[in-house]
């Protein structure tokens, strides 16, 4: 049987990736390391299975559009501009610094001065995927860190499009052989306006045009014809923006999802992506593995080394540096230096134009790859030391602030203990407290637990899957208690702990689905509540007691959900 190029790729590289990111998970490290790993099998240089080099690649770019376009359904335009004052000066800081620490080490290698820059260029830039992948796994995009690492890309970004536009023109004096300065200043001109129209597209036809089309598709009804939508608009404004403007592909989905943002449907369509997504963005990471040939480790080693060092130690010193300068705390300026200590896409696009227009030598795109695959390597273990980090800060903060904060009242018992201040959570204690229920609060947020303070309620800050946390709220004197966080996994642990310290406690818990209620069920749970199943019951109690069904009874009071 025939079997095509996109088919092989895409099969090759997604049981690649699940078998060395499932034995990766399994050593304790990042899945994003065995995924580089499947790439190296696939590679060129290595026996075995060789996928495409040239679909790889455009593969991975569709994960880059639509893990932008994910990114710019939670970002508004006033989160950007509210970093503008850390972020675009730090970001371009940090390439003039790192261009010139890559200029050195390449003038050291005997390399000309354009080959220097366009070098320097390559390593300044951190990849979008690794740092987004990095944030949204500790849920903090929406952070005032997460914005400032967000918006240091974008500017970053910004800096790469008009290096790769002008970089053509440029190429005949950075090779020594001098340059027309008209036709120099014409194509920065131009890429100024192909880029400030493309904006200026977007804020004023596109912030009307893309959210009134999603409403009139979501009106139909129509799952798919709303999939469908979202992927239109992602992937066509991507390519209409590269293809009209000049404009990368990761830009114009980027302000895409930004614009649909004011939709109230964006955080369905945010949805609706997500599992293409995390697909894509896996196949971007296979795609740098093929391109690496491990050989250059061991021909050339101390290059290698010094590349890797300006990747994550200059490009990480320049970010804690501004960070701290601009007054942000030491946990935000680790964040950032730590998140933009690695290379990625632009970086590959720059090199493989340079070594096209000759201007960088085939080794400086070895070494830039090289370096690149390394330091995304050591990205998730820096990740990890700066969880460790945070955790134990957060413990000692916690420790403080528990000593603070309001203690429970002396004597309470056969009170209540709600696990999850979330969106059900605070409703349900409004109205346990409506009906004078004593009440104490778990949550592991410190937002949440501030506004159940902020209510009036005793408040524990903690994870409860931790006993230590469950024990503070004296569950050994409760009557009930009501565990509202949505994980079912976590919330069965807690069950079955809870069950261990107060046999006869009454204990409900919140499932998604039957096999969640089951599984909690299971764990040591009086009942579960499934949201579904009870909106189906209050929906059906509504239809009986309208006229033609209720007898003598009334319609009950709406209740705002």
């Amino acid at each position: 049987m025939h079997h095509t190029s996109l088919i092989a790729i895409l099969v090759g590289g997604f049981v690649l990736a699940f078998i060395f990111g499932a034995l990766a998970q399994r050593l304790r490290l990042s899945p994003l390391v065995g995924y580089l790993i499947a790439g190296v099998v696939a590679g060129p240089f290595t026996p075995g299975f060789v996928g495409d080099q040239t679909l790889a690649p455009q593969l991975a770019e569709i994960g880059v559009i639509l893990l932008m376009f994910g990114v710019g359904l939670h970002f508004s335009m006033k989160d950007l501009l509210s970093v503008k004052a850390i972020a675009v000066p730090g970001a371009l800081l940090q390439i003039a610094v790192a261009t010139l620490m890559g200029w050195g080490l390449a003038r050291t290698f005997g390399w000309s001065h354009g080959a220097g820059i366009v070098f320097g260029l390559a390593l300044s830039v951190a990849s979008t995927v690794v740092v987004l992948r990095a944030l949204e796994e500790r849920r903090l995009v929406d952070t005032d860190k997460g914005r400032i690492a967000v918006g240091w890309l974008i500017v970053e970004d910004l800096a790469m499009v008009l290096a790769l536009v002008l970089l053509p023109t440029l190429a005949g004096m950075l090779n020594g052989e001098g340059g027309d300065a008209t036709q120099i200043w014409t194509a920065l001109l131009a890429t100024f306006a192909k880029v400030g129209a493309f904006i200026a597209l977007m804020l004023i036809v596109g912030r009307r045009a893309v959210p009134w089309l999603l409403e009139r598709v979501a009106g139909t009804g129509s799952r798919e014809l709303f999939t469908l939508c979202v992927l239109a608009i992602a992937l066509g404004v991507a390519f209409g923006s590269a293809e009209l403007f000049g404009v990368s592909f990761a830009l114009g989905a980027f302000f895409a999802g930004l614009l649909l943002n004011e939709s109230e449907f964006s955080h369905q369509a945010a949805n609706e992506t997500l599992p293409l997504r995390d697909a894509f963005a896996v196949l971007f990471f296979v795609s740098v593995g093929m391109l690496f040939d491990p050989m250059i480790l061991v021909e050339r080693p101390l290059q290698v080394l010094a590349t890797f060092a300006i990747i994550v130690l200059g490009n990480g010193m320049v970010a804690w540096t501004v960070a701290r300068a601009f007054g942000k705390a030491s946990a935000t300026a680790l964040l950032l230096a730590i998140a933009l200590s690695q290379i990625g896409e632009f970086s590959f696009i720059l090199a493989g134009l340079g070594v096209q227009l000759q201007v960088l030598p085939k080794l400086g795109q070895d070494l830039i790859l090289a370096g690149a695959l390394l330091s995304i390597m050591v990205n998730p273990l820096l990740f990890a030391w700066l969880d460790k980090r945070r955790a134990r800060e957060a413990k000692a903060v916690q420790d403080q602030a528990d000593v603070d904060a309001p203690q429970l009242p002396e004597g309470i018992t056969h009170h209540v203990i709600q696990i999850g201040y979330g969106r059900v959570g605070s409703e349900l204690a409004r109205l346990l407290t409506a009906q004078g229920v004593p009440l104490v609060v778990i949550d592991a947020e410190d937002a949440l637990v501030a506004r159940a303070r902020a209510a009036g309620l005793p408040a524990i800050r903690g994870n409860a899957v931790n006993e230590r946390v469950l024990r503070e709220a004296l569950p050994e004197r409760a009557s009930t208690v009501m565990v509202a966080i949505p994980n079912a996994l976590e919330a069965g642990e807690i069950v079955a702990t809870l069950r261990q310290i107060n046999p006869a406690l009454s204990i409900v818990a919140r499932g998604h689905s039957d096999l969640e209620v089951k599984h909690l069920l299971e764990h040591g749970a009086d009942a579960a509540v499934m949201a579904e199943r009870e909106l189906a019951h209050s929906l059906a109690e509504m239809v009986m007691a309208t006229p033609p069904h209720r007898g003598t009874r009334r319609l009950p009071p709406a209740v705002a959900i």
